[in-house]
């Protein structure tokens, strides 16, 4: 049983939820916030106590992991503290906000021979096991092109929390705050980004931040993907549309958890529709969202064999942020990967 301590009482509630899926597997021992009165609200008969610092989590020998839901820049200092007391760290996205950061994690992680698992709970659900199956068995074929569209809706009432819309505390805008699930799970499919293009903007609210982004990657092996953001659309919605040389995956428009809802999958030839109608039936079934991120965290903490999210997939996305951000401010394309020597190695805040 692996004993947990969740800091943040925020996105944590749905982290806690996913918890109580998995009994046999983990047992949330601290639910730690500054409002306790809202982290008490969130328990149901739950043995878990509450405490507004901490340091309570960090020194209870009894946690072998800490569950990092706290605003963007308290993500690195905090998981720093816990993996030098000896936990294991689940950390909310952002990982961190530059490649310094994410290199002072890795020598923190490998100092102290503990894991950390950057959330990508996108990654989980039946339409994406699925794809995997088309994808593993052969079938789909070489991927060409792929678009992605986070359209959402953000407005006053989003940011009348005060560290959001602000460099200081949410620490970037859309790029960062909302398509970042999104453009994982895009490299989970068309693998790795060698370059980026990118236009950002901020059209919707009175922020600091850009709320609005158009931008374009060239993956390693030669696919394109196209990801389109903004939080100025009338309704949270979330499309993606994969195109494979032999198929088509189109999502639905749920927004945040794409994996949930039913995807249509067609085959390039008509008489192949069969075939891969066959795939996608026997695929295997799959819990969706935290539920499949942390199932996969207990296998890893366990020893099993498990497709968790790793330190390096997280550093690759922070490499991939600061790209955009690069690219976005000189207004030319942006070659990975990134070395110490680049401009924003130590952070991209203007």
């Amino acid at each position: 049983m692996i004993s947990v301590a969740i800091l943040g009482a925020g996105i944590g509630a749905e982290h806690l939820a996913a918890y109580r899926r998995l009994p046999e597997d983990f047992q949330v021992t601290w639910l730690i916030d500054q409002d306790t009165g809202r982290a008490a609200s969130l328990l149901r008969g739950d043995a878990c106590g509450i405490n507004p610092d901490i340091d309570t989590a960090l020194a209870d020998p009894q946690i072998d992991l800490i569950d990092i839901c706290l605003p963007p820049h308290l993500h690195v200092p905090v998981a720093l503290r816990a993996l030098a007391a000896g936990k294991h760290v689940i950390c909310e996205k952002p990982l961190a906000t530059s490649m310094q950061d994410v290199d002072a994690l890795r020598r923190a992680s490998s100092d102290a021979n503990r894991q950390v698992f950057p959330v990508f709970q996108y990654r989980w659900g039946p339409a994406l096991a699925k794809l995997r199956a088309l994808t593993e068995c052969g079938f789909a074929g070489k991927p060409q092109v792929a678009s992605i569209e986070t359209h959402w809706s953000r407005g006053a009432d989003y940011y009348a929390v005060p560290w959001r819309g602000t460099w200081a505390g949410e620490q970037g805008g859309a790029v960062l705050g909302h398509a970042i699930h999104n453009h994982d799970l895009m490299t989970q499919f068309m693998g790795p980004v060698s370059e980026v293009t990118a236009f950002t903007a901020t059209r919707v609210n009175p922020i600091e931040t850009e709320d609005c982004a158009a931008l374009c990657f060239r993956m390693q092996n030669g696919s394109l993907v196209t990801s389109s953001v903004t939080l100025g659309a009338a309704v949270d919605e979330t499309r993606i549309r994969v195109v494979f040389e032999n198929m088509t995956a189109t999502s639905d428009t749920a927004p945040y958890a794409p994996g949930a809802a039913d995807w249509t999958f067609a085959a390039r030839e008509p008489d192949r529709q069969a075939e891969l109608d066959t795939i996608v039936s026997n695929a295997n079934a799959e819990a969706t969202g935290f539920e499949g991120f942390l199932s996969e965290v207990g296998l890893a903490l366990s020893g099993s064999k498990n497709r968790a999210v790793t330190l390096a997939e997280g550093a690759a996305s922070v490499e991939l942020v600061t790209a955009i951000y690069q690219a976005a401010r000189s207004g030319q394309p942006v070659k990975l990967p990134l070395t110490k020597t680049h401009p924003l190695y130590g952070g991209w805040h203007p």
